[in-house]
């Protein structure tokens, strides 16, 4: 299992699903599933730049990573926008997943403002954003430091340029941290 982090607007779910495609691998995004479940107490939650509950989201990504295996029988699954809290990560390793590696996606503040302007969903208001970026930050930090605590291999990119660019730069990191598709 590999991880991809960055923040909202990063690109991290497009360059998920890239590695995903271009490798046969199962990409979970929990930004996705949640937005997939429409339920509109969640909806709301996340309209505010909220997260929703550890215990709902595990759920909900334990339930999605089991059902990638069972049917799939991939092991090979990059899991996108999760763990969001060190508490995420704890329960992600006490269920046993692999995880082989973190991607880091780094892009600025502005940047960032520049792509959410663009994409224009509701969730997408400067305050927003700002709130989703500081806690972003706040929360990463110890949860990286938890990984490579725990073996797991963490490789930042540069996720400033054009898509084929950063998607470039993940695949030669990936491919250095010895992460590429067995045949």
């Amino acid at each position: 299992m590999i991880l991809f982090f960055g923040p909202t607007g990063s690109g991290k779910s497009m360059q998920g699903q890239l590695m995903a495609a271009r490798h046969g691998w199962r990409w979970i995004s929990t930004g996705q599933l949640l937005r997939d479940i429409s339920d509109p107490e969640t909806m709301a939650i996340l309209s505010e730049g909220k997260l929703v509950s550890d215990d709902y989201i595990n759920r909900l990504v334990f339930r999605h990573i089991d059902k990638a295996l069972n049917l799939d029988g991939l092991d090979h699954i990059i899991l996108d926008g999760y763990p969001r809290r060190i508490e995420q990560a704890e329960e992600l390793l006490k269920y046993g997943a692999k995880v082989s590696a973190l991607v880091v996606l780094r892009v600025d503040s502005d940047e960032i403002y520049n792509r959410l302007h663009l994409r224009g969903r509701m969730e997408d208001s400067p305050e927003i954003i700002k709130k989703r970026i500081e806690q972003y930050n706040f929360e990463t930090e110890p949860i990286i430091d938890f990984l490579k605590k725990n073996g797991v291999i963490v490789k930042v990119v540069d996720g400033i340029g054009t898509v084929g660019e950063v998607h470039d730069r993940i695949d030669v990191a990936l491919s250095e941290a010895k992460l590429e598709r067995e045949e």
